[in-house]
């Protein structure tokens, strides 16, 4: 596994290496140069993003539940997703559900201790009663968190389909 100076996620980008000298309006157009390219990167992966979003309606329509897992800022956009979609979808609250390494605590502050230890992930997501009719969705920037891939393992033990999310093509979340 390589250190995390060599992650992608870890690298400096070329575009913005002297973003802190620039005038705001040019430093503006930098971040928006760069979020276009976001929209070229997610239609790169319809197709996988088309396998999972039909994995999990064939889920919903054999009662089964959406459960995404994270650690740090991934957990918190699972979370996120997770609670808008009752009140955006008109869903019961237990169908989407967002887990987070370190519990609700971590969604206001930082609990790097859990997101280190695949039995943790692997554990919180038993404890919501996950099963094998349910998906779960495991979303780690680096593709590499240990709470995140003992989740992913233990989901795929019970039989569940996983997806993962990352922002490193070659990853083992990404595999």
């Amino acid at each position: 596994m390589p250190g995390l100076e060599k992650l992608l996620t870890e690298q400096r980008n070329p575009a913005s290496a002297e973003i802190d000298t620039l005038p705001t309006e040019e430093l503006l157009r930098i971040v928006n140069a760069e979020d276009r390219k976001v929209a070229d990167a997610v239609g790169r992966e319809i197709p996988a993003i088309a396998r999972a979003v039909d994995a999990i309606v064939e889920a919903f329509q054999r009662g089964g539940r959406l459960f995404y897992i994270g650690a740090g800022t991934s957990g918190r956009l699972g979370v996120l997703d997770a609670s808008e979609c009752p009140p955006t979808f008109s869903v019961p609250p237990d169908l989407v559900q967002g887990i987070i390494a370190g519990g609700p605590a971590a969604l206001s502050g930082a609990a790097e201790a859990t997101e280190d230890d695949p039995a943790i992930g692997a554990r919180d997501l038993t404890e919501r009663g996950f099963t094998a009719r349910d998906v779960l969705v495991g979303i780690a920037a680096s593709g590499r968190t240990p709470y995140v891939l003992g989740a992913v393992e233990e989901a795929r033990r019970l039989g569940a389909v996983t997806v993962g999310i990352s922002c490193t093509p070659d990853s083992e979340l990404a595999r």
